[in-house]
């Protein structure tokens, strides 16, 4: 292995700072049905986590946002899953029904 291979550039005279471009992360592509399961955390906490929604990154933090502010509760977007804390399950299937989706509930 060379040095070449393990290091990075990130000053270069004449250019100043170098910076990599990060790849912008895709949506994965799933079957049209969206998916609501339930993460156990530690301490005896728990999160809803609803994945397989076809929307793009902006959209689906307004659905996030309005999904938190249905159950009451706080939560967040990662990875193009929407992670909603505590058992909301039930709230959370009838209102993506509302808005057209297809939900199953996956799971314990």
């Amino acid at each position: 292995m060379f040095i070449e291979d393990r290091s990075t550039l990130v000053f270069a005279t004449g250019v100043g700072r170098v910076k990599e471009e990060k790849p912008k992360a895709e949506r994965p592509q799933g079957d049209g049905v969206v998916r609501i399961q339930l993460k156990r955390l530690g301490g005896g906490k728990m999160a809803s986590v609803v994945t397989g929604i076809p929307l793009d990154e902006d959209e689906l933090k307004d659905l996030a946002r309005t999904l938190k502010q249905k159950c009451g509760v706080g939560g967040s977007v990662k990875d193009f899953n929407i992670e909603i804390q505590g058992d909301k399950r039930n709230i959370l299937k009838t209102e993506l029904e509302k808005k057209g989706y297809t939900v199953k509930l996956s799971g314990g």
